[in-house]
């Protein structure tokens, strides 16, 4: 059972200034649910419906479970499939990211990334080729939104996520910037080396003109068909796949 006022406080969380203001966001689905169980994420409380008891028996005692039914799960959910269970989970703090511990390896650097299935695949992407920290400039769309914490399918807990002003960010990194733009150099005949920042941009606009004016290296990836563009999505996955085959 769960009351009108749990109701309208978890519906709240789908708003970032009360994510923000209560420090916690939203996991739906079981599956997404089990990556965040002994991460280092803090589970404040859960809402399931069915038989899921025995799957929740090794929570903590601090986590507070609450069984309900489908309709009132539809009602607290954002997605239009309800998976049984909904969790909410706190925010922590922010992270910060030193020279050291990006040296000797690649990380994905967002500017101005809007769309959240975009950012949540991105995660996603990194998780699978191992890549450790995404670096997202102050517009980029919050990683707590639920939609992008669903778009990870549960990668969230093992990618370290960084906001910052990326121009200054650049000036600290002490790694060379490689930019994804129309006009550089096959991604295929560039010499990435062994580290480096992998700049992506909006993905109507591109990548902004103070950043580059930071790149190192403008690469492109070639187009063999009448594609206007590729989603920022993809292009992610295709450097993270070229920089794993070249390492």
């Amino acid at each position: 059972m769960i009351s009108k006022s749990q109701i309208s406080f978890i519906k709240s969380l789908h708003q970032k200034k009360f994510r923000k203001e209560h420090g916690l966001f939203i996991v739906e689905g079981l599956k997404s649910f089990s990556e965040f169980v002994g991460s280092e994420y803090e589970i404040d409380s859960v809402f399931y419906t069915g038989d899921l008891s025995p799957k929740l028996s090794k929570l903590s005692q601090n986590v507070k479970i609450y069984r309900v039914s489908n309709d009132e799960l539809a009602k607290i959910s954002i997605l239009n499939t309800p998976q049984q269970l909904l969790a909410l989970v706190k925010i922590p703090r922010a992270l910060q990211v030193t020279q050291k511990d990006l040296k000797g390896a690649f990380h994905l650097v967002l500017d101005g990334i809007q769309d959240p299935g975009n950012l949540g695949t991105i995660i996603r992407t990194a998780d699978w080729f191992g890549l450790k920290y995404i670096i997202c400039s102050n517009d980029t769309v919050e990683v707590y939104n639920p939609k992008v914490v669903q778009a990870t399918m549960g990668s969230l807990p093992r990618v370290k996520i960084i906001y910052t002003d990326l121009a200054h960010f650049f000036e600290s990194a002490g790694l060379p910037v490689f930019g994804a733009l129309l006009n550089g150099i096959s991604i295929y005949e560039t010499d990435f080396g062994h580290e480096g920042l992998i700049l992506l941009g909006n993905e109507g606009k591109g990548i902004s003109t103070e950043l580059i004016k930071k790149i190192k290296v403008s690469v492109t990836i070639p187009r063999f068909g009448e594609a206007e563009s590729l989603n920022v999505a993809v292009s992610a996955s295709i450097f993270c796949s070229e920089i794993r085959r070249n390492s």
